[in-house]
């Protein structure tokens, strides 16, 4: 069968044809357009790949690059039939990392406290809401992510660029899959590594991760549940960073199964745990721990495999049925060690953590407030 594309949304992203002929997957090298020039492109899949009835669309790459329509709305599936032997698509904009956002559902950011005291520390740290964009218009409880570097989370102006993701929620929002609160919290700037660090004085001196950990959980926590309407229960709270930020993320959900049931996990700093030797609390009745690791291929030669063994041990102790993981790893080929490529993979975390959804992207919804699968 042959597919022909028109585009006049030119850049030098290669296309890809993605559907239900490939399991979805929206960069499959066998699947890549040719390209004729410019504007047009082709390929041909052989009958024998595909089912009578075919659902297809285009990206340019990954979901976040996905076809998407004159008003910035993502697109219905397409469908055609394996007979018809010929399909013509025009496609008139492109998806780039999950742009552009439409500001009428952008969260509501709330600056919890200047100075919200850590008593476990003696000192005070800058504490954010990103609240739902219609938060302030329902009477709705919701679930909470506790995130840290706030200063690389959606501020603009932070040193190494920001995860965006009061875009990303947006995006989620838009598709009527937003429904989260997340209080980010500000790092200690140059106690930054000793707060994150639980316990190794081969890295720092006087680590208070403990310390940081029970702030964000017997402190701050208490404190955003009395103050917003928030669903109090282990199943509705995450933790979550990148690099250190991740790594202490870790320790909260391992030492914490009680009150954090979603770990999302980016790029951790598994130098400092080259052994995976994490405290753990152990129950008779194991609790289910969701785990969402990503890593880049381009963060250096041992990133993707720490994160792989890591994967391994959590896999290993479930099997044992001494704790009950599942676990999601994302590894990006292209990806480095950059708050760029940790804000493409935050919407895809957020979904399967707290959406429980095994696709990407987000569904949209269709004028009845229906599904739209992607």
């Amino acid at each position: 069968m042959e597919f022909f594309l028109k585009s006049e949304d030119n850049d030098d992203r290669a296309i890809f044809i993605t559907g239900n002929f490939n399991k979805w997957n929206p960069r499959d090298s066998k699947f890549e357009l040719e390209k004729l020039d410019d504007s047009n492109y082709y390929i041909h899949i052989p009958d024998e790949q595909l089912s009578d009835e075919i659902e297809f669309k285009f990206t340019k790459g990954g979901w976040e690059n996905v076809e998407i329509d004159k008003y910035d709305s993502i697109t219905p599936n397409r469908k055609a039939r394996k007979e018809d032997k010929k399909v013509q698509v025009n496609i008139e904009k492109w998806r780039l990392n999950w742009g552009p956002f439409k500001k009428e559902f952008f969260p509501t950011v709330e600056l919890v406290d200047e100075a919200f005291y850590i008593p476990q520390l003696d000192k005070t740290r800058k504490v954010w809401a990103l609240l739902p964009f219609d938060y302030h218009k329902s009477e709705k409880t919701y679930p909470v992510l506790y995130l840290q570097d706030a200063q690389n989370l959606f501020n603009e102006g932070s040193a190494y660029g920001n995860w965006e993701i009061d875009k990303k929620l947006a995006l989620l929002a838009e598709y009527g899959r937003g429904e989260l609160i997340v209080i980010a919290v500000e790092h200690g700037n140059n106690d930054r590594i000793k707060e994150y660090i639980f316990d190794n004085d081969a890295v720092t001196k006087d680590a208070e991760g403990k310390k940081y950990l029970r702030f964000i959980t017997d402190t701050l926590k208490p404190w955003i549940d009395r103050n917003y309407r928030t669903k109090k229960d282990r199943e509705n709270t995450g933790i979550g960073g990148s690099s250190l930020g991740g790594l202490i993320s870790i320790y909260g959900g391992f030492l914490y199964p009680e009150v954090y049931s979603k770990l999302l996990i980016f790029s951790p700093s598994l130098w400092v745990e080259p052994e995976n030797d994490f405290p753990m609390i152990s129950f008779s009745n194991p609790y289910k721990i969701k785990v969402y690791l990503y890593g880049g291929r381009q963060e250096g030669s041992r990133m993707v495999g720490r994160i792989r063994l890591f994967e391994k041990s959590l896999k290993r102790l479930n099997a044992q049925k001494l704790f009950d993981f599942e676990v999601k790893t994302n590894i990006n080929e292209q990806g480095t060690h950059q708050e760029f490529y940790w804000s493409q993979e935050f919407p895809r975390a957020v979904e399967w953590l707290f959406i429980d959804s095994l696709e990407s992207p987000v569904k949209a919804k269709d004028e009845l407030g229906n599904d739209i699968k992607n």
